[in-house]
Formats: C-alpha cells, sequence, structure tokens
C-alpha cells in the first residue's frame, strides 16, 4: 500500500479538492483506493456520502486513529491510501507526514499562501518523505505569478514543485455538489486533462519510493 498526504496548515488551499480527484484517478486506473478524511469539517466524507459510484472508499476518523486505520486499509487490500489533513493542527499534519510516502502541499500563488506555507514545509523537512508543493488554483490570466510562487517555494522554501499545474476551473467546484470528480462530469474538459496529466505524474513518483 502506498500512502499520499495532502497537507497545508492554511486552509482554503484545496487539499480536499485535490485529494478527491487523485482518489477518483486511481481508482480509474484499477487500483484500490482509501481516502481518509481527517478534517473535522468532514468535506471530503460528505462528498463520499453523496456519491453514486461505490469507490474510491470516503472515511471519516478523528487524528487519534489514523495509525490504527491506516494498518486496518493494509490489511484489507488497499493499493491506494491518501490523506486528506486538517488546517491548523500540526500534530495531525505531522503523523500523516510520517505515515505517507509521498507529501503534496497545495499552494495557490498569493504571497500569503507562500508565507504560510513554510510552517509545512518545515515539519516536512524534519522526515525524509517525498514532498512536492502543487500550484492550485492558477488563474489563467496571470501565468507570471505562477511562474514567481514556483521560483519562490524551490528557490527560497526549498521545496521541488510538481510540473502539473492546477487552474482555477468551475469544473472542480461543480463536482462537489453531486459528490464527483471533474474527470466524471467533463471526461474531456481542461480540468480532467489536469487531473490526469497530476495523476500520471503522482504515479510515477510512487514507483520511485522504495517499498
Amino acid at each position: 500500500m502506498r500512502t499520499i498526504a495532502l497537507t497545508n496548515q492554511k486552509g482554503g488551499v484545496g487539499k480536499t479538492t485535490l485529494a478527491c480527484h487523485l482518489a477518483v484517478a486511481f481508482t480509474q486506473a484499477g487500483q484500490n483506493v482509501v481516502l481518509l478524511d481527517l478534517d473535522p469539517q468532514a468535506s471530503a466524507a460528505e462528498w463520499g456520502d453523496a456519491r453514486e459510484a461505490e469507490f474510491p472508499h470516503v472515511q471519516s476518523i478523528q487524528p487519534s486513529r489514523l495509525a490504527k486505520t491506516a494498518q486496518q486499509m493494509k490489511e484489507i487490500g488497499a493499493d491506494i491510501l491518501i490523506l486528506d489533513t486538517a488546517p491548523h493542527s500540526e500534530g495531525t499534519v505531522m503523523d500523516a507526514i510520517r505515515l505517507a510516502d509521498l507529501v503534496l502541499i497545495p499552494c495557490q500563488p498569493s504571497i500569503m499562501d507562500l508565507r504560510a506555507m513554510s510552517k509545512t514545509i518545515n515539519l516536512v523537512k524534519l522526515t525524509q518523505v517525498h514532498a512536492f508543493a502543487v500550484l492550485n488554483g492558477v488563474q489563467h490570466h496571470s501565468t507570471m505569478a505562477a511562474v514567481e510562487a514556483e521560483k519562490t517555494i524551490r528557490d527560497h522554501l526549498g521545496l521541488p514543485v510538481a510540473p502539473v499545474k492546477i487552474g482555477e476551473r468551475v469544473a472542480y467546484n461543480r463536482c462537489f455538489i453531486t459528490g464527483q470528480a471533474a474527470q466524471e462530469i467533463e471526461p474531456d474538459g481542461k480540468a480532467a486533462a489536469e487531473i490526469k496529466k497530476l495523476h500520471k505524474w503522482t504515479a510515477k513518483q510512487l514507483e520511485r519510493v522504495p517499498a
């Protein structure tokens, strides 16, 4: 079983959106996926409740149950475990990071987001886990802001940035109403294409992590 943690101590950066979309993408690729919602707001769990499709399995748990639940998921044959963490919770974030094979830190290309994510990066640096920032909510007319944000994260915060950038698209918001993912409601849309690229890149990163 491989574990991916979506984390950032700042709220509103798109952790749940990316967690749900990656969960569907890995499921569509034929893998058994479990998405654990560690956020008290339980947005991912509510999305899961709204889904008509049986998979991926989505479960809301108390952070204190993370290690035990992860072990149970491994025992029942899960291939991919995705952790959607809560903001403003250093202990939970650290537990998720230590458990993960890969950490993705969603971040919007704004100065406030860049400043806030330094706390999460410092936690990641306490471990040996593979971690990347993922630029999310990138506006179509402001590609320069994304370029500058990537440079700041890489050169000043010391964290590599995923080559796939996620745009600010209506499809990502629409799908939460119906418990779907963008690739399900608009298979040929731009959002679906972005998620396909992100899934492919993420899968490659997992392959590079020693078993």
